[in-house]
């Protein structure tokens, strides 16, 4: 019998509820787990075994009475540090957050909890979540626990090393910029980043967001399964009153034509061969299947990231230049400087102008998607990036800006995306990145599905590195 921390959040479930184990048993398997593999990764950065425990023992009374506790009977999650979860803090990873303790769940935090999910930990994120790599004064630096010498990703790093290490069977993120997606590929995982308002989102610990992070800013899961993706979205996504950009969308929009096309470069951007390969290898795999795909040049992207950096840096600039300053992360203040740099100064009439060109952007990329209901495109130009690659020098952080073209365009025009493993290439982990029509993330999830099966389904593994 495997150990129970290697053990899908759906096996979890079902084992839960016909009582072949309880979820107390579950819990203390992956709090076990915790304590033996987190101090080499140091992926979760807040821990409340009692807590996990009480909750665990209201889904075990439950199942006592008859009562479902929900999807989630008794699956073992984990919350990233930017969201409000009642008596933690919400540090973004900030030192000047420390002490910032909510008094109430966020949405995502509450949809959890309600769908019978037991929470065993707070993950580690970037300072301002600011990074697709993992590090900050306050917790310290996350680690790959599938090769040390790799960036986790980031900014949800800490929630993909925990799910990759099985500390959890899914891991909550977030995704402004590929903050879902980009560690997931990191890490070997699973990864979706659901369209906007898919799932609700508020933080009552802090001013609502400005129109950036409203129009670009989601949370999603990362896990070990597309299985497990589809269940934690499904739970993640019930609605919440504060949020009123939350869409009560269908979880399934009925059936659909299974034609992909395959974009290799877009926009031109570099791809190495591995990531190529890759995605000739998911191409042929949903041919296999049934799919028609074919390859193409796609919808823009260069001109969607750029929107991305300035409505992201129109919001930074505004309300956290002097936070970033105060804060003193020399990591974060220089990425800070050079996205800064890349975006120029978001006056007015730039950020009006970025708002009207993106209302024609999401329209050519609807119609796009109409003829072909998913795109395959990389997750990166290249394989997971080497540990604090970005903060070497401009020139660098320039050629790994470049790199993520795709992380960026996405969340302009509030498209879902899956990131998808597909093994590794010379012991860094390899996949690809599906994109979708809004709110048919089940379209993802099916093309997922696909190449999951013929690729192999993720496993947890030990951090022992060579």
């Amino acid at each position: 019998m495997t150990d129970i921390w290697q053990w899908t959040a759906a096996d979890t479930a079902a084992a839960i509820r016909t009582k072949d184990v309880t979820a107390t048993e579950v819990t203390q398997a992956h709090l076990a787990r915790l304590a033996e593999v987190n101090p080499k990764i140091n992926a979760v950065v807040q821990d409340f075994p009692d807590e996990a425990l009480t909750a665990a023992q209201k889904v075990d009374d439950a199942i006592a009475r008859g009562d479902d506790p929900g999807p989630l009977c008794g699956v073992p999650v984990t919350i990233k540090v930017n969201v409000d979860q009642a008596g933690h803090a919400t540090t973004n990873g900030l030192r000047l957050q420390e002490h910032l303790i909510a008094k109430a769940d966020s949405p995502v935090v509450s949809n959890l909890r309600k769908a019978g999910a037991v929470i065993i930990g707070r993950t580690n994120t970037p300072a301002f979540s600011m990074r697709w790599f993992t590090q900050n004064n306050l917790h310290g630096t996350t680690l790959n626990p599938r090769n040390k010498a790799i960036t986790p990703g980031g900014s949800s790093g800490g929630a993909a090393a925990a799910v990759a290490a099985g500390i959890g069977a899914i891991g909550h993120g977030t995704d402004i910029a590929g903050s879902i997606r980009y560690p997931a590929y990191a890490c070997g995982l699973q990864g979706l980043r659901p369209s906007l308002g898919r799932v609700p989102a508020y933080n009552a610990t802090a001013a609502d967001r400005l129109i950036g992070a409203q129009l670009m800013a989601v949370s999603g899961p990362i896990a070990r399964s597309i299985k497990d993706i589809a269940l934690a979205m499904g739970a993640m996504s019930t609605p919440d009153l504060r949020d009123p950009w939350h869409v009560p969308a269908p979880l399934a929009g009925g059936d659909f034509p299974k034609r992909a096309a395959l974009v290799i470069a877009p926009d031109g951007m570099p791809v190495d061969d591995a990531v190529e390969a890759a995605l000739r290898q998911a191409a042929a795999q949903l041919t296999d299947a049934g799919w028609i795909v074919e390859e193409v040049s796609g919808p823009p992207m260069r001109h969607a990231a750029q929107i991305n950096a300035r409505l992201w840096m129109a919001d930074t600039q505004l309300a956290a230049t002097a936070m970033i300053e105060k804060e003193g992360d020399a990591e974060a203040q220089f990425v800070f400087e050079q996205m800064s740099n890349d975006a120029g100064d978001v006056g007015q009439e730039e950020l009006m102008k970025a708002l009207q060109t993106r209302v024609s952007l999401m329209r050519e990329w609807d119609m796009f998607l109409q003829n072909y209901p998913v795109l395959i495109c990389p997750v990166s130009g290249t394989l997971p990036f080497d540990q604090q690659q970005d903060v070497q020098s401009p020139e660098g952080f320039a050629a790994l800006f470049e790199a993520q073209l795709t992380q960026r365009a996405v969340p302009t025009v509030g498209l879902p995306s899956l990131a998808v493993a597909m093994g590794e290439t010379g012991g860094r982990p390899n996949g690809v990145q599906l994109i979708g029509p809004r709110f048919r993330e089940d379209i993802l999830l099916a093309a997922g599905a696909v190449i999951e099966a013929a690729s192999g389904q993720p496993k947890a593994v030990d951090p022992i590195w060579v």
